[in-house]
């Protein structure tokens, strides 16, 4: 049984490749001319790999623990091929992501002792946080869940009403107060739903602000109180949302966000139109937060469990 076989399926796979196409020929072509003409890996092509692995987003702190990890392969076994060097770079990679405990699965798994599930979104306007909370509400209903989503993301004019279209297409329900409604009373009233309806998942939007970071603070603050008010212990997991065709601005705002949030996993949108999905491994390798679900393209399947060797794999392929 090959590695696929075993952790990923041949459409998921398909989709991974066809996601992060415009990335990995970015990547390798740039390797490629790197070592043309060369036959072992010296330090001009670590200095020309330095620089790929920088303007492929994948970040100066994370590049240099990169480079010093090859540096000390290529000490330590004296001749490396370049012909080599895509395989040692894949396995420094992979070791690196295995570091944040990102596990290699492909189902979204709700825990059986936490019924409702309660899981908080957050991330600025723009990245597709409304469309990666509607995919993860797909994929839960397709596994027999039931789901409702809470429209505590009261302050911009369209975003109850995106969340409600998104519930009638996927067919879950959905809680709203209406817009300028208090985010915390949503909150604390989506979870009363999800309780009093027998609903195995509670999915709250939120407001995505980040011009000021202390009134932020205060009111997830205040949101988080009023969700374990009505379920000690929730929410069970705070899930930031990213747009990865942004690069290092991605990153920025998770530096940002995991200052005034408790931020428990990462979901990265729109790998597929972009050639910065380096950024995937630059934001597991930096904040040490496990990126939990990826967005390989636009229609409604397209949201994936992130599964590190998958990524690398396909990234590599």
């Amino acid at each position: 049984m090959g590695f696929f076989d075993k952790f990923f399926s041949k459409d998921k796979k398909e989709d991974l490749d066809k996601g992060l196409e415009k990335s990995k020929e970015s990547f390798l072509g740039k390797i490629n001319r790197a070592v043309a003409g060369k036959s072992t890996v010296d330090e001009e092509v670590l200095d020309e790999l330095e620089n790929i692995l920088i303007t492929s987003d994948v970040g100066l702190d994370t590049t240099i623990k990169i480079i010093g990890r090859i540096e000390e392969r290529v000490a330590r076994d004296k001749y490396v091929n370049t012909e080599e060097l895509n395989a040692i770079l894949r396995d420094e990679i992979v070791q690196l992501l295995a570091e944040n405990n990102t596990a290699d699965v492909e189902d979204f798994s709700i825990p059986s002792d936490k019924r409702p599930y309660v899981l908080l979104v957050i991330g600025v306007n723009g990245v597709g946080k409304t469309t990666t909370i509607g995919k993860l509400a797909y994929q839960l209903k397709q596994q027999g869940y039931k789901v409702v989503l809470g429209a505590a993301d009261t302050f911009r004019a369209a975003a109850v009403d995106q969340l409600g279209i998104w519930a009638n297409r996927v067919g879950c329900d959905f809680y709203n107060k209406g817009m300028n409604a208090d985010p915390a009373a949503v909150a604390y009233e989506t979870t009363q739903y999800a309780i009093q309806n027998n609903c195995d998942v509670a999915i709250i939007d939120t407001a995505g602000r980040l011009h000021n970071k202390s009134h932020l603070m205060q009111e997830l603050g205040k949101i988080h109180r009023s969700i374990d008010k009505m379920l000690p212990g929730a929410p069970h997991d705070v899930l930031l949302v990213l747009d990865a065709s942004t690069g290092q601005n991605a990153q920025e705002q998770a530096k940002q966000f995991t200052e005034v949030a408790p931020i428990t996993a990462l979901a990265l949108t729109k790998l597929d139109g972009t050639a910065k999905g380096g950024v995937a491994i630059s934001i597991s390798d930096q904040f040490k937060i496990p990126i939990r679900y990826i967005g390989v393209g636009e229609s409604i399947d397209k949201l994936q469990i992130f599964n590190k060797r998958a990524f690398v794999e396909s990234f590599f392929s």
